[in-house]
């Protein structure tokens, strides 16, 4: 069997573990109840001695982590709060399959529910990049990295989301990430993010 055929079995099979079940930690909530969500949850899974980062890997072309966070997204920032997350981060790479907006996504669904994923649908892009002025630039400077980033920042009822993948300009994605955090710092990473 392979192992794509491996992990799409494992995908299927904790869809269906998780879909009645709904996310009981989410940015916002203190240290200690996401530290025992991610304890428990059938997805994540956590190693002995991870407590808020959580790493996967079947292989060294195949890596999964999920971290949450004290500090908003983006550039690292002091928190006075050091209690309570403001954000949530998974990150994966595939070299084999590749990575793409809807995996993203169907990862939030697989480890918060139907609940976030539909507030993630839902939710209003409002920056989207890159744009044809950045791919230029990023061109002219001879930066392939800058001008493979593609993401989005997303705003729901609930919380604000940020979806990146590096596309090079040839073949597939081997990386993303899908960050959930707090809406209140949402003008801090669109900021940042149009600046970059």
């Amino acid at each position: 069997m392979t192992q794509k055929l491996l992990i799409q079995g494992f995908l299927i099979s904790l869809t269906s573990l998780l879909l009645p079940t709904t996310a009981n930690a989410l940015p916002g909530q203190r240290t200690e109840e996401v530290t025992a969500w991610i304890q428990a949850h059938p997805t994540l899974r956590p190693k002995t001695g991870e407590k808020l980062f959580v790493t996967k890997s079947d292989t060294a072309a195949q890596r999964f982590s999920f971290q949450a966070s004290v500090l908003p997204p983006g550039k690292i920032t002091y928190s006075r709060d050091r209690s309570r997350i403001r954000s949530e981060r998974i990150a994966m790479f595939d070299a084999i399959n590749g990575i793409n907006f809807n995996r993203l996504q169907e990862s939030l669904r697989i480890i918060y529910g139907l609940d976030i994923y539909q507030d993630f649908q839902r939710a209003q892009v409002i920056y989207s990049y890159p744009n044809l002025s950045a791919i230029n630039s990023a061109r002219m400077a001879r930066t392939p990295i800058r001008e493979a980033l593609q993401g989005e920042l997303r705003v729901g009822d609930r919380y604000a989301y940020w979806m990146e993948i590096a596309q090079p300009r040839e073949g597939k994605s081997h990386s993303g990430q899908m960050t959930v955090f707090l809406k209140s710092d949402l003008d801090k990473l669109e900021a940042e993010l149009r600046n970059r």
